[in-house]
C-alpha cells in the first residue's frame, strides 16, 4: 500500500493482521485505517488501536442503513424466485472457501 493509503475493513476482523497493521500505522507505512470490525469485539479498552491518531474505530455498524430491511427483503424475494425457477441464488455461503 502507498503511504497515502487508508486500510478500510468493514468485512471481518480476522482478515487483517492487526500486529502488522499496528506497525504500519505507527511507522507511517500507511496514512491510516478505518476499522468497523476487529479480531476481538468489542475492541478491548487496552488495545493500542484506540490511542493511534490515524486509526478510526466504529462500532461494527457499517451494514446499517435506513434501507437495510428493505434490501434484505428484496434479496430474499429475489432468491425465492430464483430457487423456484432453478436459477443460481445470490450471496450463497461457500463453506469450503470459508465465507
Amino acid at each position: 500500500m502507498r503511504q497515502s493509503a487508508y486500510l478500510i475493513n468493514i468485512a471481518r476482523g480476522a482478515i487483517v493482521d492487526e500486529a502488522a497493521l499496528l506497525t504500519a500505522l505507527r511507522e507511517g507505512w500507511i496514512a491510516g485505517a478505518g476499522l468497523d470490525t476487529v479480531a476481538t469485539e468489542p475492541l478491548p479498552p487496552e488495545s493500542p488501536l484506540w490511542s493511534l491518531p490515524n486509526a478510526f474505530i466504529t462500532p461494527h455498524c457499517s451494514a446499517l442503513s435506513p434501507r437495510l430491511r428493505e434490501r434484505i427483503a428484496q434479496l430474499f424475494i429475489d432468491n425465492l424466485k430464483r430457487y423456484q425457477t432453478g436459477q443460481p441464488l445470490r450471496n450463497v455461503v461457500d463453506k469450503q472457501a470459508g465465507y
